[in-house]
């Protein structure tokens, strides 16, 4: 059995892969989005409400482009990702755009050692917790950070969409944490025909390890929302809702595919 640090170091050069190619997606369209698109989602932007003026902390926050777009809402943000690549790309956008921002290169578990200071506001999104193998450890960077009365808010793919298989025909893990699920991948969600190889260490977890691990840590849970749509056209064989939204051809409106948690410190 390799150890964690190995899991997270390929981990960590598979992004740096895909933070490439990225850049240049129209998954990302970074054009589009310098010129003034929002790269949030209704979903989050409603659930969150108002930020100006807030300290907000993103976790995990890959080039940083949502992260960007809190601070074009008005909070005052600082980001943390395990790509070297990714958190470089995130400082040329904020210096380039002028949009002041904080930016670390860390693994979230290291980001106490990393950066001190509290927030009113801690914030991850889509696709995130997945590569991390202990929920606990995680929920208790979220409590680190956050002020009392605080909030910690999460809109991720829902646990049952990582059940299935690549081609969304069966389902092929199990829907708690059975161990590391090492898998070897070509191109990317954003690009699948991108020319890069690489291999993958992720962890499934279960809705009530997520809420559970925020519990222990003297947080209190204000909502669990799921939904049966994905914002983002990130899976196989997905069809496009009138609403916009992306849903599993053959079984819309049947899986929850998006949940999201609001959760306070008390």
């Amino acid at each position: 059995m390799q150890d964690i640090d190995t899991y997270f170091e390929a981990n960590r050069q598979g992004w740096n892969l895909k933070t490439n190619v990225h850049e240049s997606s129209s998954f990302y369209d970074l054009e589009a989005w310098k010129g003034g698109h929002d790269s949030l989602n209704p979903i989050e932007l409603r659930e969150v409400g108002d930020v100006s003026g807030k300290k907000m902390l993103h976790l995990q926050c890959h080039f940083g482009q949502d992260t960007l777009s809190w601070a074009r809402h008005g909070a005052r943000v600082t980001g943390c990702d395990l790509s070297d690549k990714a958190i470089s790309l995130a400082r040329k956008l904020s210096r380039d755009l002028q949009i002041p921002a904080r930016f670390v290169r860390c693994n979230v578990y290291d980001l106490p050692q990393h950066l001190g200071g509290k927030f009113d506001i801690v914030f991850t999104s889509y696709g995130t917790i997945g590569w991390l193998p202990d929920l606990d450890r995680w929920a208790s960077v979220v409590a680190h950070f956050l002020k009392r009365k605080g909030f910690f808010y999460i809109a991720d793919f829902h646990p049952v969409i990582w059940m299935m298989d690549d081609e969304m025909e069966h389902l092929k893990y199990a829907y708690h944490n059975a161990g590391v699920i090492e898998t070897e991948q070509e191109g990317s969600y954003a690009d699948r025909y991108a020319d890069i190889k690489y291999k993958e260490f992720g962890w499934n977890h279960s809705l009530s390890e997520i809420i559970n691990s925020l519990i222990r840590h003297g947080l209190r849970i204000e909502f669990l929302n799921e939904y049966p749509y994905s914002p983002y056209d990130c899976f196989s064989k997905t069809v496009r809702g009138e609403d916009g939204n992306y849903r599993i051809q053959g079984l819309e409106n049947v899986l929850p595919m998006v949940y999201s948690i609001k959760a306070t410190k008390v």
